[in-house]
């Protein structure tokens, strides 16, 4: 047979005079906690915490003025720096368009300067310069060579000799 295990509550007085119920075995009975919560006496708020605590509810026109006045002044802030980054997105992009002309220009400009040195015929230019325009290669004594201080650039003070 199968014996019942009992469980045994005794009552013990607390010195604020509520029972307070020991249990011994392996059940605990219910205890009512919002019960006691609601006889828990609230502890007494001095009139200067109280009336702190009433003002700190209530806002003041004043200060909503000033949260007003400090949402629209971000607002302006961060609508004005979208509109800078859009800017800055669109310079950027803008470049990138100018800098891939330039290249293109530049890839077309020497192809063009290739084609036009490659179709020049040094020989056909010297022929015409020598049997058409009666022009001649100089001699010994017409080259005259002279020393230059500086490498940039030669200024003529005089007619060069004969």
């Amino acid at each position: 047979m199968a014996t019942a295990h009992r469980t045994r509550e005794r009552q013990h007085r607390t010195p604020d005079n509520r029972n307070r119920y020991y249990v011994q075995g392996n059940t605990v009975r219910k205890f009512d906690v919002t019960r006691e919560m609601e006889h828990k006496p609230q502890p007494k708020v001095s009139n200067r915490t109280r009336k702190n605590r009433d003002k700190a509810k209530h806002m003041s026109a004043g200060y909503v003025l000033f949260l007003c006045a400090a949402l629209v002044a971000s607002g302006f802030i961060l609508v004005n720096y979208i509109g800078l980054q859009s800017d800055i997105t669109n310079s950027v992009q803008h470049i990138s368009r100018l800098e891939k002309e330039l290249n293109d220009l530049k890839l077309a400009n020497d192809e063009e300067y290739s084609r036009i040195t490659s179709s020049v015929d040094l020989e056909e230019i010297k022929r015409i310069a020598i049997q058409e325009l009666g022009m001649q290669y100089a001699e010994e004594g017409q080259i005259i060579s002279f020393a230059s201080e500086r490498n940039d650039y030669v200024k003529q003070m005089a007619d060069i000799p004969q």
